[in-house]
């Protein structure tokens, strides 16, 4: 096996691979339950020969124009990703919407304390305080469980 192929795989190409199966199923190249099994199993793959497998057996015509032969490998250095890097993207989405009413309560505040002239009961905490413990706590199981992932499922046979 290419070496390359043992690299673990981000968000982003799973991601990728989801949208050319989405296309094979446009194409009726997949049946409906053979797209929901690979998809899950697309969200479960650790390297990129565990996301090839998934759309080797696809023909070309269904991979023309949507998405590279062959899953393209990461350009950045991994060790220099972000804290959110390897989130999904489901708990990146709620990060954002936790983060605008937050971001939006604080400005409200800060406005009121510069304009009163003192400083105002920082209200903003009982926004951030709350949903951000409960989402920290989420985001930082998810970490844990994705560090220890056990080994991903079969595509079952046909």
């Amino acid at each position: 096996m290419d070496e390359r192929q043992m690299i673990r795989a981000s968000d982003s190409d799973r991601e990728r691979v989801v949208d050319r199966l989405k296309t094979a199923l446009a194409d009726g190249c997949l049946k409906m339950d053979e797209y929901m099994a690979r998809m899950g199993l697309a969200y479960e793959a650790v390297t990129y020969a565990d996301l090839a497998r998934l759309h080797a057996d696809l023909p070309a015509a269904a991979q023309a124009g949507k998405a590279p032969a062959t899953v393209a490998l990461p350009q950045s250095d991994p060790g220099r990703q972000g804290v959110f890097a390897s989130l999904p993207t489901a708990l990146k989405v709620l990060w954002t919407i936790w983060l605008v009413p937050v971001a939006i309560n604080v400005v409200v505040w800060a406005l009121v304390s510069g304009t009163s002239g003192h400083l105002v009961y920082p209200w903003p905490l009982w926004v951030a305080g709350p949903s951000g413990a409960a989402l920290f706590a989420v985001s930082t199981g998810v970490k844990a469980m994705r560090h220890g992932r056990a080994a991903p499922r079969q595509l079952p046979r046909a």
